[in-house]
């Protein structure tokens, strides 16, 4: 038999809600109960207390008690105060407890029933008692003669009955009051309880747990950058691979995307309405794809916003890039090579041996010059294997790249905060442009590579002939999508400056003396890498 499935955590608040309510409701009407019978009770003593002293005090029972028979007299006037003041009896007795007057005639002449010593030394006192009529609460004061001495009593009294009766018509008056509270607390709680219930989907409390765990594990399981925003464009929720993408140390939760000290492209993406797919942006030390994807629900507005990594894949682009720039270079060498080969055993053919050892003697100058000059002043094989082939990808497109008499840079130099990766980043971003730049131009197009390390830095400068770099747009050549081929698909500068940053290093640049751009970079070779 299958186990009944728990009780939905709206049924469960529902039912303690309910409970709770007729508890309190309940508690209430006993306290009530306890507290009107003793307010009940101190207002009939006040209120008997009241009738006994006025009748002590009037002038007819002081007059009706120096007759032969004062009953003829005080029994009238006892029972219309009695009806007049709502009480069960007013006795006005001797001071030995004959009574003068009672509710009931056929006890006139008895002895009275109850206490009456303190009224007897001038006292007036309050008990409750069970007389001849019942239980009561009554008063019994003195009636004092002319020079002060006690020549009768008085007592008025309420039964305990009437008292209880009293009490239970405000008990019940209470009670309906308290079921009418009951039925509106309740259909509230049944109210607020079915929207509490939409909003669950109806689980049960340990569902819900469930689902809380599972979702922390997979918000801070998850690799990708997640960021949720609200409709003030606020951080709602924001996991760890999102604060270590965006480099925020302390919780941003709760603080607007403007005050988290992001670059101005990533902010605009991430305050943008429209949907945004697989942008690049880019932190100080970081290549993102951002996604974003706006929200609705309610009156709230905001959006979801996933973070990709794309640091590691934009290095190796770069470096199959620089591969893919080798293998050409060594294709248009071959190619070359090809041509000069076919060159000299025509002229070998042709029997003319001595112009064929001239020509092959010059081409080999020729290609050796460029290298000799690099592996003489560059003994760092990655940068030496770099120059090469960047020196042949421009000698195919018709641009003369030549290094700097002053560049020298030894083996092992290198600032270790700049890994040979992210050396390739740098120098072939920077040459690559030079390149293009230069090759605009037209003749005479040449790019000019200094290398220099010295005990303090390690500076690279690349200059190119070509139309150089508008002054007032300097402070933007560094950014995201900055290019003068348009189309906002510029990246590699911003790459180079993310770079060289990372290696607590500066680049500038400048107009060159060959009258292009000259963009120089200086990294401390004892700097450590930037976090």
């Amino acid at each position: 038999m299958r186990a009944p499935r728990p009780r939905s955590l709206a049924g469960q608040l529902f039912a303690m809600q309910v409970v709770l309510i007729a508890a309190v409701v309940a508690g209430c009407a006993v306290f009530v109960y306890y507290s009107d019978s003793a307010r009940a009770e101190r207002s009939a003593a006040a209120q008997a207390r009241a009738v006994a002293v006025s009748v002590a005090d009037s002038p007819l029972v002081a007059a009706a008690l120096a007759d032969a028979d004062p009953s003829r007299r005080l029994q009238p006037y006892a029972e219309d105060v009695r009806r007049d003041a709502r009480v069960t009896f007013v006795t006005i007795m001797a001071p030995d407890g004959t009574r003068y007057t009672h509710p009931r005639a056929d006890r006139i002449g008895g002895t009275f029933v109850g206490h009456r010593e303190q009224a007897l030394r001038g006292r007036t006192f309050s008990e409750t008692y069970t007389g001849t009529l019942g239980p009561s609460v009554r008063v019994v004061t003195p009636v004092t003669g002319e020079r002060g001495e006690v020549v009768a009593l008085v007592s008025a009294g309420i039964l305990l009955e009437r008292i209880s009766a009293e009490v239970r018509r405000q008990v019940v008056s209470m009670l309906w009051v308290a079921v009418g509270a009951l039925v509106l607390c309740g259909a509230g709680t049944y109210v607020i309880n079915a929207r509490l219930r939409r909003h669950t989907h109806g689980m049960n409390a340990a569902e819900l747990s469930r689902l809380y765990e599972y979702h922390q594990a997979a918000l801070h399981g998850v690799r990708e950058g997640l960021l949720l925003l609200d409709g003030q464009r606020r951080v709602a929720l924001i996991n760890d691979a999102g604060r270590e993408l965006l480099g925020l140390r302390a919780s941003p939760l709760g603080r607007p995307v403007t005050d988290l000290g992001l670059p101005p492209p990533l902010n605009g993406a991430l305050l943008a309405a429209d949907p945004r797919v697989d942008e690049l942006h880019l932190t100080d030390d970081r290549v993102l794809v951002v996604n974003t994807s706006p929200v609705s629900g309610g009156d709230r507005r905001g959006s979801v916003v996933t973070l990709r990594d794309h640091t590691e894949l934009q290095a190796l682009s770069g470096e199959l890039d620089s591969v893919r720039g080798f293998a050409e270079a060594l294709r248009s060498q071959a190619h070359e090579a090809a041509n000069r080969l076919h060159t000299v055993v025509s002229l070998i053919e042709l029997e003319r041996t001595g112009e064929a050892v001239d020509f092959a003697v010059q081409e080999l100058a020729l290609a050796q010059a460029l290298t000799d000059r690099v592996v003489a002043a560059v003994a760092e094989p990655v940068l030496a294997a770099l120059l090469l082939g960047k020196a042949a990808q421009a000698n195919e497109r018709g641009v003369e790249l030549e290094l700097d008499a002053r560049s020298r840079i030894d083996d092992g130099v290198l600032p270790a905060a700049l890994p040979p990766r992210e050396l390739v980043t740098v120098l072939g971003n920077l040459i690559d442009n030079a390149i293009e730049a230069a090759q605009s131009a037209g003749a005479g197009a040449r790019v000019t590579v200094t290398a220099r390390a010295t005990d303090e830095e390690l500076e690279l400068r690349v200059s190119d002939t070509g139309p150089g770099v508008d002054p007032a747009a300097t402070a933007e050549v560094f950014t995201r999508g900055w290019t003068t081929k348009g189309g906002n698909r510029g990246l590699g500068l911003a790459l180079v400056r993310q770079a060289v940053r990372r290696a607590a290093g500066t680049v500038s640049v400048a107009q060159g003396p060959q009258g292009g751009a000259e963009f120089t970079v200086r990294i401390p070779r004892g700097g450590e890498a930037s976090a």
